[in-house]
């Protein structure tokens, strides 16, 4: 049984060794190089650190990154959502959206913003059942880690409670 739970800073290398993963497969992320426990700990909002485990593993993340420091923008925020190699399809990813959509809206967060690989049909698939809509596409936005140019798909959910005040 899948168990979701706010993640631990103790858990912070297994949320890194399942973003290596991302990293290393290529289409989840341009990024090339994984940030230290440090980094990522400061990139991420304390609020919205969602953890899916199983039998005290870890098998899947979130979290939220503000896209502005700005004020006016303090309720926009970035998800990003990682599931553990062997995990994938199995409704671990909806899990952790379902519950970061909740905790986003409980802690204030009007919109949440995700840029996906266009071929990464299943994460946009996931977002989808999940209330959010496609915006837009970024045509040959960057070259993911083997070299070849890739599109990513930018995605919002707006939330119809929080925020609307």
């Amino acid at each position: 049984m899948i168990q979701i739970k706010p993640i631990p800073k103790e858990d912070i290398p297994q949320v890194l060794e399942i973003y290596a993963q991302g990293v290393e497969g290529g289409h989840s992320t341009f990024n090339t190089v994984v940030p230290t426990a440090e980094e990522w700990d400061k990139g991420h909002l304390d609020i919205c650190r969602i953890g899916a485990y199983r039998d005290g593993k870890l098998v899947g993340w979130s979290a939220l990154s503000a896209t502005s420091s700005r004020e006016c923008y303090k309720g926009v925020c970035e998800v990003s959502l990682y599931v553990r190699n062997g995990w994938q399809s199995q409704g671990v990813g909806t899990l952790l959206m379902e519950h970061t959509v909740k905790e986003s809206e409980a802690s204030g967060v009007w919109s949440l913003y995700a840029a996906i690989f266009s071929i990464n049909t299943a994460s946009i698939k996931m977002c989808l059942k999940n209330g959010w809509r496609v915006v837009g596409t970024r045509e040959r936005i960057a070259k993911d880690r083997f070299g070849t140019w890739q599109d990513t798909t930018i995605m919002e959910r707006r939330s119809k409670i929080a925020g609307m005040d």
